[in-house]
């Protein structure tokens, strides 16, 4: 079916109206996250499999109320927002000098899908998607990362490799920044809303950090989805990164054939590639 489709697309959206119930996966509500903003809600998935120390560590946070309160204190222009509580806040001094394992690539492992994108990287010899996240494994060194992309969630850190502890996340709202890979701590992504972070107001200051508390951005509340009562949860389904649609669907990225365009390029980076998302079904 996948290869079919490929062919006779006429549009991204009818490949995925047409694919199978199988073919799409529900969020796991234990690795779901809500952030609850004046705008509305950001719905973000954790990657347990490439952070595993980072997301228990902010899940914990999370339980804790840690971001109850919180705020988006910058917002760089083609970068990325990020957000924490005030640096004399209590809570925020107890977590200074919290230090965590830096996880910015684990051991490559045959028991975690991947599916190889078949077009050449800049940034490593492979890349492709693996449980619906980007990500670059490299044979030689017997490792493998999540990649930052358009919605990528991350853990901020100073200088120090083992410096972020979750207190502190931040989200990439413009080009892939793929130089901060195996720098930093990536933990997710997100997967609905991220154009209430990317609509923000850019920051002023240096690293697009706002000049005044007054224009920090409230972050009302952080959930895990699994602590929510059913009723209010967020209830979404992703296309499985290994599966015929998937592929397909990046065979549709890299060969667009909907009216408007003219020229197919015959090829896709890895963070052209967006995750189907859709409204669970009943």
């Amino acid at each position: 079916m996948g290869a079919a489709l490929a062919t006779t697309l006429v549009s991204g959206q009818d490949l995925l109206k047409d694919s199978p119930a199988s073919d799409w996966r529900a969020l796991d509500p234990e690795n779901t996250l809500y952030a609850e903003l004046p705008a509305g809600r950001v719905v973000i998935e954790l990657a347990p499999s490439y952070a595993p120390v980072n997301v228990d560590a902010i899940r914990k946070l999370v339980r804790d109320r840690y971001f109850d309160g919180s705020f988006v204190i910058r917002a760089q222009d083609n970068y990325v927002v990020q957000w924490a509580r005030p640096e004399d806040d209590p809570r925020a001094k107890a977590m200074a000098g919290v230090k965590s394992k830096p996880e910015f690539a684990r051991p490559m492992d045959a028991k975690l899908p991947f599916t190889r994108l078949a077009y050449a990287d800049t940034y490593a010899p492979e890349v492709g998607f693996s449980s619906g996240f980007p990500v670059a494994p490299d044979p030689k060194r017997k490792e493998t990362w999540l990649v930052h992309c358009y919605g990528s969630v991350g853990v901020g850190r100073d200088n120090a490799a083992d410096s972020g502890n979750g207190s502190e996340l931040y989200a990439v709202i413009g080009q892939s920044p793929r130089n901060l890979d195996r720098n930093i701590t990536l933990v997710g992504r997100v997967v609905q809303g991220i154009e209430l972070f990317s609509v923000m107001p850019r920051g002023k200051a240096a690293m697009g950090f706002y000049e005044k508390p007054s224009e920090w951005i409230a972050i009302r509340a952080i959930r895990v989805s699994a602590d929510v009562p059913a009723a209010e949860r967020t209830n979404l389904e992703a296309l499985r990164t290994e599966s015929a649609t998937f592929k397909a669907w990046v065979a549709s990225r890299a060969n667009r054939r909907e009216e408007w365009f003219k020229e197919p390029v015959g090829r896709v980076g890895v963070c052209n590639v967006p995750l189907p998302v859709r409204a669970a079904s009943r």
